[in-house]
């Protein structure tokens, strides 16, 4: 059985960050990194790009936005009356998953990493450490496997309750500025959006929560069509988003869930890739520190960095399915950039519920 001192399961955004940040701790650590798919490999997702997410992978020494314009320019509305515009911070940016988590591999494996393609389908933890499927063992583990993540299984975590189900495709850009259009819906809002790449083409998509009965894709195709008519791909497809309940799915030991694996998508806005390399670095950094128990010590530092936030969203989420709230908070938005720029970053960022936003709920 081959020893490594960290195996990541999964080398999306999450796993290729915790890899990168292991080697960053500790350079010249054994670290293997294990994914089902070959890369370049495409993955369902609206490709946007937030500043908070391009920080994070500078930290890391990584820049995966080289060949792609700041797409800075926002437009919010709400079905039914009230609309936003505004500047998104600089280093905005929308990368199709295809380029941007094929370079974030690429990057982890110029640091060291070995990349292996292989689904993970056991984890089990002895006394000498964590098995995967009983050919490679290390201290810790990094789950970093996607919503049904194998790893989480095989530990024991519950699924994520609350999940959506998104669809999106390419079409050509109808404008520079990207574009969300929200729904209010059930318990959180829907949403469509048109995120322009920057080469002619789009990201366009629309994503809901999954009511009891579940949902088919057509029915989003069709949700999509009517609320954007001239953005309609000829092909879709869809992917699960377990949406954050305001708290991560984490428990002690050895063994870390990082990025969806965690249950960490934004319900507000869809946004998952700054959580997953947020979350996906400080697994990595907490695999290789040594500590007698790594996953408590990773679950307070991602409570720490995160947890207010999570909080704030899954409030403002359940607040946003009434009709009149989610209208007052973009008609806030649109009188106050300060406002914007404050539901920009509950969105897309680590943002709170501020005044500027719970005060424009109350004004007509």
């Amino acid at each position: 059985m081959e020893q490594w001192d960290l195996v990541v399961a999964g080398a999306g955004p999450a796993g290729a960050a915790a890899a990168l940040a292991a080697l960053r701790a500790r350079p010249g650590a054994a670290v293997l990194l294990l994914d089902r798919a070959d890369f370049p490999r495409d993955k369902v997702c609206g490709d946007g790009l937030a500043p908070h997410a391009v920080d994070v992978l500078a930290g890391l020494g990584v820049d995966p936005t080289e060949g792609y314009p700041e797409v800075r320019d926002l437009r919010v509305d709400v079905v039914g009356g009230a609309e936003a515009r505004g500047r998104l911070p600089a280093r905005s940016y929308v990368v199709p998953r295809r380029v941007l988590d094929a370079r974030l591999v690429e990057a982890a494996q110029s640091a060291g990493a070995r990349l292996v393609r292989h689904r993970v389908r056991s984890v089990r933890t002895t006394g000498e450490g964590v098995v995967v499927d009983d050919r490679w063992r290390a201290p810790v583990v990094v789950g970093a496997d996607g919503a049904s993540s194998a790893v989480a299984r095989a530990c024991g975590v519950a699924p994520s309750s609350r999940l959506a189900l998104a669809v999106r495709g390419y079409v050509p850009a109808t404008g520079a500025a990207q574009r969300l259009r929200l729904v209010p819906r059930r318990a959180v809002p829907a949403y469509a959006w048109e995120f322009p790449v920057g080469d002619g083409s789009a990201n366009t998509g629309y994503g809901e929560a999954l009511p009891p009965g579940g949902l088919r894709r057509a029915q989003l195709a069709d949700r999509l069509a009517e609320l954007l008519p001239d953005a309609v791909p000829g092909e879709l497809t869809g992917h699960l988003l377990p949406l954050s309940s305001g708290r991560a799915r984490l428990g002690p030991g050895p063994v870390l869930l990082a990025g969806d694996a965690a249950g960490l998508v934004n319900p507000l806005s869809g946004e998952g890739i700054y959580y997953a390399v947020e979350s996906g670095r400080l697994a990595g950094e907490v695999a290789v520190s040594g500590v007698a128990d790594p996953g408590t010590a990773y679950a307070a530092r991602l409570r720490a960095r995160l947890g207010p936030h999570l909080r704030a969203t899954a409030l403002a989420a359940s607040l946003a399915a009434r009709p009149g709230v989610l209208r007052a908070g973009v008609r806030a938005a649109a009188r106050d950039e300060r406002a914007f720029a404050d539901l920009v970053e509950l969105a897309l960022g680590r943002g709170r519920l501020t005044p500027r936003l719970v005060g424009g709920l109350l004004l007509p």
